[in-house]
């Protein structure tokens, strides 16, 4: 029974989170078109559009931006990459189509921090 209570108490945390992601990118200006959107490949929390350009989105919740930085792993990077592959099967321009990922970190407080072309070189 406590197990059950902490995965729920775990998946509304993970939507408060999402919420609050959601509300940033709204407020610069981009569009949430998918949430939770899931393919084969896996799922992708958020996806948003800025013109032309698709912005898949990995939100991850703690008590420090840090902690919830260092919860994103090599093999949930590829998982996000083969899902957002799939997702552009169905876009005009395929696998040409301009996109990014993005991972966005909630902190205890509610406060997000959002590291833009995440995966991109550095």
């Amino acid at each position: 029974m406590i197990r059950k209570k902490r995965g729920e108490t775990a998946y509304q945390s993970g939507r408060v989170a999402e919420d609050i992601v959601a509300r940033a990118y709204h407020s610069a200006g981009r569009d949430i078109v998918h949430r939770r959107w899931r393919g084969k490949g896996g799922e992708i929390d958020l996806i948003a559009r800025q013109g032309d350009e698709v912005i898949f989105i990995e939100v991850k919740k703690s008590k420090t931006f840090e902690q919830a930085a260092s919860r994103l792993g090599r093999a949930q990077m590829d998982r996000l990459c083969v899902a957002a592959c799939e997702f552009v099967e169905n876009e005009p321009l395929g696998q040409l189509t301009p996109m990014r990922f993005d991972v966005a970190v909630v902190d205890g407080q509610g406060d997000v921090q959002i590291i833009e072309n995440a995966f991109g070189e550095a």
